[in-house]
């Protein structure tokens, strides 16, 4: 792959940057201590590094409610710091893509502070949603929408007027047909691009426009919004965002066709994902069906069949991903016992790296760790939390801080005395790096020899693929030159293709019989 096209295949390792490593001592993750850990992410083999937001905020939202997308917020370290990171990691061979937040700022932006200050149908307001309120005294929200995080999606400022937030009320949404934000953000994109970033990560892709008119979506008993059609979305996935990504793409192509955009947009059908990825648009999309799918054969093999025939269609790859910082880890996800979500994680992985295109994977997914579902509930920083009425714990679960190195809390993380920003579990003990490092059988060591064999064979990454036959239950497919997959989904033991020969498994094989889940990597003549 020519380094232009470096992302058509690239497996990219995300940093949640406040559980990554401490370097200053204060039990939260900084700029310098990911910068020390780059060595460790350089050998695993992963391609390129996306961080997570440590631009200054008020952390209402772990850093996704940014007051400045300039300046690194003192938690994380400096200016300097992050400049250091970029030509670190560009040192030792890894692209870097950062994280923009176009949907929403924070409250405390110097944006929604002057619209406050301005009032009413000031210039100053433009910027924002801002709308009466209904009823006799506008005491009710101008629209039923409801904010990702729980509760209403208007809160009312001290003038009597509602402004919108699709997340927390800390998080003003942007209003997208003003040509001022456009302008800032394009700014914005010039702006880290010139300064080295190889990449951006979209936060909320598919969110930025909103239907002028402001109708009301109409709730069911649960809150759950349930349009008929997601293309008539009032403020997701509407048809104006391409034009704003095809503006994005020719900012980027100014400074060299290797600079590159991936989305989080979370949309409702393969063919709305692969608008975001024609040609003129964005690079890569996250491709969430795949990340949601049950641990079944017959719907992985679905997603993937319609992936691959929705994107193919506008000559985009497929990323694939398993996890991030958002979700319940796959070791949960995937089964109530923990020993049984290992296996199934250790052969997802396996999976997912042997089909065509790229993939990322999230801190913590190349050591199996599984989701912290038991935080005290007086550690929960997730705003969904209070704006559930404490019934949903959110996102925690999946950011406690890694474990690096030692037998106790807080396992190499921080060379301080100062407590992890959320504690982790003692049971973390073997899940170390460091421990993992010297068992060739963790799940550690397997993705590294899964990251180098990728590397070295012809037929991975970007390209085609093609099933064979398999029982049910078993998902089967080959790739050229000379490399197929076996993953058993199944209860029972599957057979080996005759001749074939092992290239990787992700646990032990029965002779020539693969086990229920369980994944193998073959290589030769006889695989294809």
């Amino acid at each position: 792959m020519d380094s232009a096209n470096w992302w058509r295949d690239a497996v990219v390792y995300e940093v949640y940057v406040r559980s990554f490593a401490d370097a200053d001592g204060d039990g939260t993750g900084d700029l310098a201590g990911l910068r020390s850990r780059l060595g460790y992410l350089a050998e695993l083999g992963v391609d390129a590094v996306w961080t997570t937001p440590w631009y200054r905020s008020p952390m209402v939202d772990g850093g996704y409610d940014v007051e400045d997308h300039r300046s690194a917020d003192p938690l994380f370290g400096t200016d300097a710091d992050a400049l250091a990171l970029i030509a670190e990691a560009h040192r030792l061979g890894l692209r870097v893509l950062i994280d923009v937040v176009p949907n929403h700022t924070s409250d405390r932006h110097p944006w929604f502070r002057a619209a406050l200050a301005a009032g009413p149908g000031s210039p100053e307001r433009a910027r924002y949603h801002f709308r009466p309120g209904r009823g006799p005294d506008g005491e009710r929200p101008p629209t039923d929408w409801r904010s990702v995080f729980g509760g209403p999606a208007w809160t009312r400022a001290g003038d009597g007027e509602w402004y919108l937030h699709l997340f927390a009320p800390e998080q003003p949404d942007l209003n997208w047909d003003h040509p001022g934000v456009r302008a800032e953000f394009e700014d914005l994109l010039r702006f880290w691009f010139a300064r080295g970033v190889d990449g951006v990560r979209i936060d909320v892709a598919h969110g930025l426009l909103k239907d002028p008119a402001f109708p009301d979506l109409g709730v069911d008993d649960e809150g759950i919004v349930r349009p008929p059609d997601r293309s008539r979305h009032p403020h997701w996935d509407r048809d104006g965002v391409h034009d704003v990504y095809r503006s994005w793409r020719a900012v980027a192509g100014e400074f060299g066709p290797d600079r590159v955009f991936v989305a989080e947009a979370w949309v409702d059908r393969p063919d709305r994902l692969a608008r975001y990825v024609r040609p003129d648009e964005l690079h890569t999309a996250f491709n969430f069906d795949f990340l949601r799918c049950a641990w079944d054969a017959g719907a992985l093999r679905g997603v993937i069949d319609s992936t691959l025939e929705a994107l193919e269609a506008v000559g985009a790859p497929a990323t694939w991903v398993l996890s991030n910082h958002d979700v319940v880890r796959p070791v949960t996800r995937f089964a109530g016992d923990l020993a049984l979500g290992r296996r199934r994680a250790r052969a997802a992985l396996l999976l997912m790296l042997a089909l065509p295109g790229g993939a990322y994977l999230y801190q913590g997914e190349e050591l199996g760790l599984e989701e912290v579902e038991d935080l005290p509930e007086a550690v929960l920083a997730d705003p969904t939390w209070e704006r559930s009425g404490r019934t949903r714990r959110g996102r925690d679960g999946c950011r406690v801080p890694l474990p690096w190195s030692g037998t106790e809390p807080p396992f190499g993380f921080t060379g301080g005395d100062a407590r992890t920003w959320l504690p982790q579990p003692a049971r973390w003990r073997p899940m170390t790096a460091q421990a993992q490092a010297a068992d060739p059988d963790s799940m550690l060591c397997l993705t590294r020899t899964a990251l180098a064999t990728r590397r070295e064979h012809p037929a991975l990454g970007d390209g085609t693929m093609t099933w064979t036959p398999a029982p049910d239950g078993v998902l089967s497919f080959t790739r050229e030159p000379g490399f197929g997959c076996v993953v058993n989904l199944a209860a029972e033991p599957c057979e080996l293709p005759d001749g074939a020969r092992v290239l990787l498994a992700s646990g032990p094989l029965d002779g020539g019989r693969v086990p229920p889940d369980t994944a193998v990597w073959l290589a030769g003549n006889e695989v294809v």
